[in-house]
């Protein structure tokens, strides 16, 4: 049984689809797995690998414990199953030597035979090995992301904890945005930010002057048509 080598990609990706078809995988400990190498184990379960190298739970005996894909490896058709040994069969008996003929003599006394006694055998039961558990690691919380982001003329900020959105993409004002870049004290953001924020400003003030010109023009025209009639 080769226990040498973790689970690729593509392997990981077949217990996943096997777990949601409804069956449990074997899997075979690998060296790094520690003193449980080359015992079978079923998987059981795959949760998040962003939040955590072990995320693959297999049911080992009564446990079911979190390992990483380098600690398993696909187990080979058969692995696990009892086999069942093969009785020795038992040895021919010697025949019974032919009994001697009676011996005729007088006054012979007769001598009991000794009484051989079977030699004791003493049988020593060994102790059931002890099955190495692996430790669990206590899992942490999931990471949290707060994204800040400029597209289209808008601001917003998202945020997210592992892979569950907590706040979907809401649009901010461009002051607030640049109060939150504030905190983040890395060169060369906070003057990209005013860029943009300049930008926005001129071509807002662009747009306002063009508005009151043809706000002028619009007035000029009512009136002249006030003085027609």
């Amino acid at each position: 049984m080769d226990a040498g080598q973790g689970l690729s990609t593509s392997e990981v990706q077949s217990i996943r689809e096997a777990l949601a078809a409804g069956r449990k995988p074997r899997v075979v400990f690998t060296a790094a797995a520690g003193q449980i190498a080359g015992q079978v184990g079923q998987v059981v379960e795959l949760t998040d690998p962003e939040v955590s190298d072990e995320f693959v739970v297999v049911r080992f005996g009564r446990d079911e414990l979190p390992f990483s894909p380098a600690d398993l490896a696909v187990a080979p058709k058969g692995a696990g199953r009892r086999v069942v040994e093969a009785k020795p069969e038992p040895e021919p008996q010697e025949s019974p030597a032919a009994a001697p003929a009676p011996e005729f003599v007088l006054d012979t006394p007769r001598v009991p035979a000794q009484r051989q006694e079977e030699p004791k055998v003493e049988q020593t039961e060994k102790p059931p090995a002890r099955r190495a558990v692996k430790a669990v690691k206590p899992k942490g919380p999931a990471g949290l992301t707060v994204t800040l982001a400029y597209a289209d003329g808008e601001w917003t900020v998202a945020a997210q904890q592992g892979s569950k959105a907590l706040a979907k993409p809401y649009v901010v004002k461009p002051a607030e945005a640049l109060k939150m870049v504030a905190l983040v004290d890395v060169p060369g953001v906070q003057e990209a930010v005013e860029q943009i924020l300049g930008t926005e400003r001129a071509e807002a003030e662009q747009q306002a002057e063009k508005l009151r010109a043809e706000l002028a023009e619009i007035e000029a025209r009512l009136a002249e048509l006030r003085e027609a009639r």
